[in-house]
């Protein structure tokens, strides 16, 4: 069983707080859709629950309540949408409300079961309608269904109007600022959610290789994409190092918008040396990139990225790793402002020197 040290990471600077100089060049738009239309919207596919986002959680009571609000006529929270460029909404904020006043008006709740099953949505626990009680959308007087039907909720819609191959890390900061959630979502999450694609499932594939398991420390996939991140990372800086500039969440952000189809060749040379240098590794090294008892990102990017890049032949050798993690340059660049150019190029350089007689 793994040890909490085990599934923790250092990064030690400001890294995960890191600002960043953008200017937005977006239009926001506020409207008062209908819950008829919302609903008709949401089973059409115009407005859409990314796969990233997590699962719906609430229960028939708590939707319900959601419903007895429209009914008496009490405000309800406003939702946030991003307009793709395939012209989709993508629900940022506000997806158990959309979903559960889409499953009302469909009449079943949640998805189907393993035999294919739904459960009917009648109301549960209200407090004020007392006389919808157990009622479905069907079963409501006429009434009580058009007051439903032309209730309204507010939406903000963003549109980022500079092309995202132009200026991608906006539109993460765009999630960041707008998921504002009970759970928000972390750095991960949200690129996963602004830049999906083919890039996604190769890291998720990549993230289950035996021996990156053992150097991360936990045998199954970290649910805060912790683990992903760090993937990422890994081909972020394959063969690409001189092209770091910082903050570290936006030079990942655009590597991840940039090699979202993962069709490049750097791309595909990049499944094979990570699986290679994981291999190599774990062979030669116990507990890798544990330079003060957690994982170290800076010392796991610099070390991995000059083994990946040294050719599948080069075996790692354990004394040349000791003394790369004794040398006093080594441990300040690793330990402090691990995400300045300076230290994240040097860092990358001694590793070629010291483990394999590069530069």
């Amino acid at each position: 069983m793994s040890s909490v040290e085990d599934i923790e990471i250092e990064y030690l600077t400001s890294e995960e707080t890191e600002t960043s100089t953008v200017e937005f060049n977006i239009v926001v738009t506020s409207s008062d859709w209908t819950l008829e239309l919302l609903a008709a919207k949401f089973t059409s596919k115009d407005i859409i629950i990314p796969d990233y986002q997590r699962k719906f959680v609430w229960d028939i009571r708590r939707a319900s309540t959601l419903i007895e609000s429209f009914a008496i006529g009490l405000p309800v929270p406003q939702v946030f949408f991003y307009e793709n460029q395939h012209g989709e909404l993508e629900v940022i904020d506000g997806q158990q409300r959309i979903t559960s006043i889409a499953y009302f008006f469909e009449g079943y709740f949640g998805e189907e079961d393993s035999d294919g099953n739904r459960k009917v949505f009648k109301l549960k626990g209200l407090e004020q309608r007392k006389d919808l009680e157990g009622k479905a959308f069907a079963e409501l007087d006429e009434r009580t269904k058009r007051r439903l039907k032309n209730a309204s909720l507010r939406g903000v819609t963003v549109k980022q109007l500079t092309p995202e191959q132009e200026q991608p890390e906006s539109v993460y900061h765009i999630f960041e600022r707008l998921n504002t959630g009970g759970q928000p979502l972390n750095a991960q999450e949200i690129r996963n959610a602004v830049y999906r694609g083919e890039l996604l499932k190769r890291l998720e594939n990549l993230n289950k290789d035996e021996c990156w398991r053992k150097i991360y420390g936990k045998p199954d996939p970290d649910p805060k994409q912790r683990d992903i991140e760090l993937v990422l990372r890994l081909l972020a800086f394959y063969k690409n190092t001189q092209n770091y500039t910082p903050p570290m969440k936006d030079f990942l952000s655009r590597e991840m918008s940039s090699n979202r189809n993962f069709d490049t060749e750097r791309a595909k040379e990049f499944s094979e040396a990570f699986v290679a240098a994981c291999k190599s590794i774990t062979a030669s090294i116990e507990k890798p990139f544990r330079p003060r008892g957690l994982l170290n990102a800076a010392t796991l990017e610099a070390v991995m990225t000059s083994v990946m890049e040294s050719g599948p032949e080069k075996i790692i050798d354990k004394d040349a790793y000791k003394r790369l993690m004794s040398d006093p340059s080594f441990l300040k660049m690793i330990t402090s402002n691990t995400s300045d150019i300076d230290n994240v190029k040097n860092r990358k350089a001694l590793a070629d020197r010291i483990l394999f007689g590069n530069g």
